[in-house]
């Protein structure tokens, strides 16, 4: 049986696959993975694209990542072995800088799925505390104490300076 694809669907994926990629990879933590990810959510989202496609399909498509990506979690083991002590880290130069963003990723990585989430949305795809939450469907205050809770998880595993994390977390309202 052939089908004809939904209109502006071709369209859609096109322009905003890359940014939905970088999501998928932020939520997995290996391209591979958030090739199948999100190939996996945009199978799902094609058959219901005549239902989306007025709304607002990126942020259905986002959410469908985040969900997906929670119930993958729940069955797979992603063969994270957690180390008792984590390297130090210092910005001595540029090449540090490189090796700080691959820590920080990593880092990211190993935080709680909803905490990577709230991460995710907020500092990467720079969404408002109240558009996140409506991609979690949870309460702006659940937001708000998630990214408060992996900030200074993050800032602890990297030796960040520990800043008060209601600083960082209210300016991005």
């Amino acid at each position: 049986m052939v089908t004809v694809p939904a209109q502006g669907f071709e369209e859609f994926v096109a322009a905003r696959g890359p940014r939905l990629l970088r999501v998928a990879w932020l939520l997995t933590g290996d391209a591979h993975l958030a090739e199948d990810l999100l190939q996996t959510v945009l199978a799902k989202v094609w058959p219901k694209w005549h239902r989306i496609a007025d709304e607002n399909p990126e942020a259905y498509v986002r959410k469908a990542l985040v969900n997906t990506s929670a119930s993958w979690r729940h069955r797979r083991w992603w063969g994270e072995v957690p180390h008792e002590r984590l390297p130090d880290l210092s910005v001595a130069d540029a090449f540090d800088a490189v090796d700080l963003e691959r820590s920080l990723a990593a880092e990211i990585r190993r935080l709680p799925p909803r905490q990577r989430a709230v991460v995710v949305l907020r500092y990467f795809e720079d969404l408002s505390v109240e558009e996140t939450a409506k991609v979690l469907d949870c309460r702006p205050g659940t937001v708000k104490s998630q990214a408060s809770k992996a900030i200074r998880a993050l800032r602890g595993r990297l030796g960040a300076p520990q800043a008060p994390v209601a600083a960082v977390t209210d300016q991005r309202h």
